[in-house]
């Protein structure tokens, strides 16, 4: 707050006594013109006055300021029970501060139950996804020992549910996504190629073209969560594309850029804005009941944490394009 904006206040809060001593004044005027009293009096008791009083006011303006500085910093303080408070001048003023330290523990406490409550809750959670993987492994050993038709699908459904689970994992991770990077130099084209590989059975299944050509770049990067990242995208260009192709490249104009782009049904230029919202699944998401609006928002939210960037170009009935900006190191040139 500006010093013009404290002092404003401070006058505004001394307004009773200022006007209660202009008032003194006026009345010992009154009194002194009634009994025809000389002036010269009057004035040196207005000029000592108005010295103790400018003098009484500008310490206690000084006080005033003071305390204003003790507790703004208290009030950008996450614990305000720790810190001490400006002396009280009265009681009632102490007991404002006793209340505020009383009302600022309640609220430490229910934020740490929160906090554990949280905690909990991600474990169980994640418990349960990794303990999920080992049922899930044993159905596609069952499912893979006898080839049918059947099978088939069942499999391609289990595939969705290993999805999910992953998705759910990860999700549960985010929150400490810090404490789980580890940054190195990795080749781009072992990444990208970890993902097709997941879905080669997809392509294959829905004969969907892929073209790739080698990426002969390595990029400064977590290995496994950008490999989550290209997946999720692979998905999602597999699920909404039903014929076509989905092509892998670097992109010419912005050679530090990973295009993954389909032929699909496309996003809404209204949509565009939103993809990256938690919970957010426009027009495709009516179209696939199934959309849970998780994926993009969990790709935003990697891509931010290992300074990266994703943008999505698309026009409905045509197709997507994701870019992902990646610090690229080009081999060729080394």
């Amino acid at each position: 707050m500006a010093f013009s904006s404290i002092l404003r206040a401070y006058l505004k809060g001394r307004i009773a006594s200022v006007l209660a001593g202009l008032a003194s004044l006026c009345i010992l005027a009154a009194v002194f013109s009634l009994y025809a009293l000389p002036w010269e009096p009057l004035g040196y008791g207005f000029l000592l006055t108005g010295v103790f009083v400018l003098s009484i006011g500008i310490i206690d303006f000084i006080k005033f300021y003071n305390k204003h500085t003790v507790l703004n910093r208290l009030r950008n303080s996450a614990i305000l029970s720790d810190y001490a408070f400006p002396a009280a001048q009265n009681l009632i003023e102490q007991d404002y501060q006793e209340l505020v330290k009383a009302v600022d523990d309640a609220r430490r406490k229910i934020i740490d139950e929160k906090e554990k409550d949280f905690v909990a809750m991600v474990d169980y959670y994640t418990t349960w996804a990794h303990q999920i993987k080992t049922p899930i492994a044993a159905m596609r050993l069952l499912l893979q020992s006898e080839q049918s038709e059947t099978n088939s699908e069942l499999l391609e459904q289990l595939f969705k549910i290993e999805q999910y689970v992953e998705m759910a994992l990860q999700y549960l991770r985010l929150e400490n996504i810090s404490s789980d990077l580890v940054l190195k130099e990795h080749s781009l084209d072992t990444i990208v190629k970890q993902a097709v590989r997941k879905y080669s059975n997809s392509f294959i299944r829905k004969k969907i073209k892929l073209n790739y050509a080698e990426l002969n770049h390595n990029v400064l990067t977590d290995e496994k969560w950008l490999v989550f990242v290209i997946e999720q995208i692979l998905s999602n260009a597999l699920k909404y594309t039903d014929s076509g192709e989905i092509s892998i490249y670097m992109d010419d104009e912005m050679p530090d850029t990973l295009v993954i782009e389909d032929t699909g049904i496309g996003i809404a230029e209204e949509d565009l804005p939103r993809v990256f919202e938690r919970g957010f699944t426009g027009y495709t998401g009516r179209i696939d009941k199934k959309a849970t609006g998780i994926g993009l928002f969990l790709c935003k939210q990697i891509l931010d944490r290992l300074s990266h960037t994703i943008t999505i170009e698309s026009q409905v009935g045509e197709g997507t394009k994701v870019k992902i900006g990646l610090d690229v190191i080009d081999i060729d040139k080394e």
